[in-house]
């Protein structure tokens, strides 16, 4: 597995630049810092639930924050074990 994919990860058809251009501004800033490869499709998608549940940018981008934050704490569990990053934190001996 390569560390810009996950598990996933699919490949989609079209052009992916002009697909991220045609996305709200407020989900490109997001987008901006995020730590995942996110296709526009998918994070699109969390985005229009997320505005029509709350109606609120920030509270959209605060969800989409939190979905990455569940994705790469399963991820990490995958790929270091279970009990990462206490495991990186204990004294070594």
């Amino acid at each position: 597995m390569s560390n810009l994919t996950s598990p996933r990860s699919r490949w989609q058809r079209g052009d992916p630049m002009a697909a991220y251009d045609r996305l709200p501004p407020d989900l490109r800033m997001w987008l901006a810092g995020a730590a995942l490869p996110w296709s526009a499709a998918s994070v699109h998608r969390l985005w229009r639930r997320a505005l029509r549940e709350t109606g609120c940018p920030k509270v959209a981008q605060d969800r989409l924050s939190a979905a990455e934050a569940r994705t790469l704490a399963r991820e990490a569990a995958k790929v270091w074990g279970a009990r990462y990053p206490s495991q990186a934190c204990g004294k070594h001996r």
